[in-house]
């Protein structure tokens, strides 16, 4: 499938992914990956006196999938040159060992790229969703795609 080209994003369109199962591997290895090995993510008994009384996964992790999820709808495919940044992403609520999460993906400005023809910006609302529908992380991405050619 080959992903949308600058020219066919339209703003106000919505898109959903894929959801994916967080696993205990998936923690430990982001842990082996990032270096945190907070108890927060790791220690089954400290996190049985915490507020959550469970281990809860690294909010970083679930700003990683929520782009990998992205990546999954195709839209993207050959058609995305660079993540440009994040705007405004919050952490509101913990993420589980267990939680499914999809992502759900509006397009909410665009602009072609005022140095190069080929190409423009977009600026999309990402919300990571949990399977009950709470809203677990949220921001604004930009990305740069490609224009289509003349």
């Amino acid at each position: 499938m080959a992903g949308k080209l600058f020219n066919e994003w339209v703003v106000g369109d919505e898109y959903i992914t894929p959801g994916r199962t967080i696993t205990e591997t998936d923690v430990v290895m982001f842990a082996a990956l990032s270096g945190d090995y907070n108890e927060l993510h790791t220690s089954k008994e400290y996190m049985k006196k915490s507020e959550f009384g469970e281990r809860i996964v690294h909010g970083l992790l679930g700003l990683a999938i929520s782009h990998g999820l992205l990546f999954r709808t195709g839209i993207l495919e050959g058609t995305g040159i660079a993540f440009l940044g994040i705007e405004s992403w919050q952490f509101k609520a913990p993420i589980f060992f267990g939680d499914t999460v999809y992502v759900k993906v509006k397009v909410v400005e665009k602009r072609p790229s005022k140095s190069k023809p080929d190409r423009g910006i977009i600026k999309v609302l990402v919300q990571l969703i949990k399977q009950d529908g709470t809203i677990t992380q949220e921001g604004i991405k930009t990305l740069m795609i490609k224009q289509k050619s003349r």
